[in-house]
């Protein structure tokens, strides 16, 4: 099995319930489930949230309108949340998604997926060890059988609050592969943590609009080409912000 897990909570500090916001007709969260689904080689997608009293609104939100299993665990320690979560599954691989990132792209997730399904020996494979997609088309994969060994034995905070660090900062140990794009766009923020950004994004769908809200990722490059003032509306932002203890969807 291959197996998505949508991590997501309401008390993000930056833009708190942003997943609920609305873009285009539909809460962000729907818009990240809906694609992430899409992709053709992943076979589940479950959401991974917290157990505090906020995110009761969230699970119910999401098993009632979309059907989705949701899984609950700890605030802080992500790395035990997503095990948790993974492992009544037994998958072999999983797919780490984010619920910052309403453009998550199945064409992306189903490449990323391929590449380490076509070699075996592979731990983990991403876009982000050397990042040259937009932030906010990150993607992560890994065997399962990697993960169980991070939650055994990962200790340091920002190891368990970040899912996958003690995965890639052992290349020596485990066998590791980055994807690139084929130009580089790291500089361009897709994401979701500030107002600006939800700003962005409200901007995105309704420019592409007209093609449904399964519009491809070289779309939105194209149109943020075509319409470079679009992204100045969030810019100045470092990329992965979010990556800092205690902050970010987690």
């Amino acid at each position: 099995m291959i197996l998505g897990i949508v991590q997501a909570r309401l008390g993000s500090t930056r833009l708190p319930e942003k997943v609920l916001a609305e873009i285009e007709g539909y809460t962000l969260i729907e818009h990240v489930l809906r694609r992430s689904a899409a992709a053709k080689r992943v076979d589940k997608v479950v959401v991974a949230t917290t157990n505090r009293p906020e995110d009761d609104r969230l699970e119910k939100f999401v098993r009632e309108s979309f059907g989705f299993e949701v899984f609950r665990g700890s605030t802080d320690d992500v790395l035990d949340r997503f095990f948790r979560c993974a492992a009544p599954y037994s998958p072999e691989l999983i797919v780490r998604i984010t619920a910052d990132d309403p453009l998550k792209d199945p064409e992306i997730i189903d490449r990323a997926v391929k590449i380490q399904l076509d070699d075996p020996t592979l731990d983990y494979c991403s876009n982000t060890i050397k990042p040259t997609f937009p932030e906010g088309f990150d993607i992560e994969t890994f065997r399962f059988s990697a993960l169980a060994t991070a939650a055994s034995e990962a200790r340091l905070p920002s190891e368990r609050e970040h899912v996958t660090p003690f995965i890639w900062k052992r290349p020596g140990r485990f066998r590791i592969k980055n994807f690139e794009h084929d130009e580089d766009l790291s500089r361009w923020r897709l994401t979701v943590d500030k107002p600006a950004d939800l700003e962005l994004m409200r901007a995105i769908f309704r420019a592409l609009s007209a093609r449904g809200t399964l519009f491809s990722y070289r779309d939105v490059i194209t149109l943020l080409k075509q319409r470079p003032e679009l992204r100045e509306i969030n810019s100045g932002t470092q990329r992965n912000e979010g990556y800092t203890p205690h902050e970010g969807n987690r």
